[in-house]
């Protein structure tokens, strides 16, 4: 879109050169994305940082998919204490597991309205141009409105029973459809209605915050949001318990346990190719090496309708996608070549100054930061 018309409808656009054009009566401000370019005297140190990030990644997958599929804290797959609700235990029945279900669901639906969507709207009314764009997420990759409809993904995901996009017959959707179609209707709409209004948001988000398709996908978050939260979970957890059961069991078995699984697998598939890059650095390694991150980032993204369970308790949330990063940390591991206090020791506290400055400086963002300029694959200079 050119000059012109971005100015006439009021949004800010970047340039190449990372300039946000504000609307007209207001001053140009300039933002630094990052003027720290890959180089031969730096490579060494950025190659390096990437690998010892993905490594991490990979590990943090692993053990998400582990504690689910063989075995948490000694007591056996997470799997199967959310599929074996009862007395004493950590869901007291299957109408509890419902609710986490649905509050999970609920969650995602509020946090990319809300925060994901709506900070950085909230940041540009208030005249804050520059902090508006930081505040978006996946905005080095320009992977932003990928991310948000994803994380909707994840709200179909668990609703339908399924990934691919079909109603399993063990789900709520089928369930709804059976005893109360009209709020399998109500939801169905909702859920696609947000996924329609995200990937119509003018894009790349971060140059088009003022927009008004982002207001329209913050309305359509909050309409999905409250359809969940005061429709659907009151019906659900008031069903009985043997009318849940195969919910809940079809629910880990073809979303959760699966959507881990490809995790596993395509973080280890860029594990792969940002390895290749530093030992072969070259342009085309850092383009396959951002390819790889944009298919691993698919599946988390598809899983923040659940996180619940070892995801949050173990702190791999945030592990593996702490935002905003810290830039000025990042910066002096990439020039003093330190990567030794990326990992962290003990019990997770989301408290600990200690665990949130290595957060800060790992993870998806961190490799999206080394692996992407301006929404496109980084180069040698």
């Amino acid at each position: 879109m050119g000059l012109t018309m971005a100015l006439s409808m009021g949004f800010a656009s970047c340039s190449d050169d990372d300039e946000v054009v504000i609307p007209e009566g207001t001053s140009e401000v300039t933002i630094d994305e990052d003027d720290t370019r890959v180089t031969s005297t730096n490579l060494t140190n950025w190659t390096q940082y990437a690998v010892q990030v993905a490594n991490l990644l990979t590990k943090d997958a692993t053990a998400l998919r582990n504690a689910w599929r063989t075995d948490y804290n000694g007591n056996g797959p997470y799997a199967e204490t959310f599929k074996n609700p009862g007395a004493g235990k950590t869901y007291a029945s299957y109408q509890n597991c419902l609710q986490e279900i649905i509050e999970g669901c609920a969650d995602i639906a509020n946090e990319v309205g809300t925060a994901k969507i709506g900070e950085p709207r909230d940041l540009w009314e208030a005249g804050q141009y520059t902090e508006a764009v930081y505040a978006v997420e996946s905005w080095y990759s320009f992977h932003s409105i990928d991310d948000y409809a994803n994380n909707i993904r994840s709200i179909r995901n668990a609703f339908y029973g399924s990934r691919n996009g079909v109603i399993a017959n063990n789900s709520i959707a089928a369930y709804l459809k059976e005893n109360n179609n009209k709020l399998f209707s109500e939801l169905d709409a909702n859920i696609q209605g947000a996924i329609n209004a995200i990937e119509s948001m003018a894009a790349p988000f971060r140059s088009h915050i003022g927009n008004n398709s982002v207001t329209a996908a913050q309305k359509a978050c909050s309409a999905l949001e409250k359809s969940l939260s005061n429709n659907l979970k009151p019906y659900m957890i008031n069903r009985s318990n043997e009318a849940l059961k195969n919910i809940v069991e079809s629910y880990v078995d073809n979303v959760v346990l699966p959507t881990y699984n490809d995790l596993v697998a395509l973080n280890t598939t860029l594990n792969t190719a940002v390895r290749t890059l530093a030992n072969t650095p070259s342009n085309a390694n850092f383009a396959a090496a951002a390819e790889a991150w944009m298919m691993a980032r698919a599946p988390w993204e598809s899983s923040e309708a659940f996180l619940f369970g070892p995801v949050a308790e173990l702190g791999l949330d945030p592990n593996m996608d702490s935002w905003p990063l810290d830039v000025a940390a990042l910066k002096n591991k990439l020039e003093n070549g330190n990567f030794d206090d990326l990992e962290w020791e003990g019990e997770f506290d989301e408290d600990d100054e200690v665990i949130a400055a290595a957060q800060n400086v790992r993870g998806f963002h961190t490799l999206e930061f080394l692996l992407f300029k301006n929404g496109k694959p980084r180069t040698i200079e």
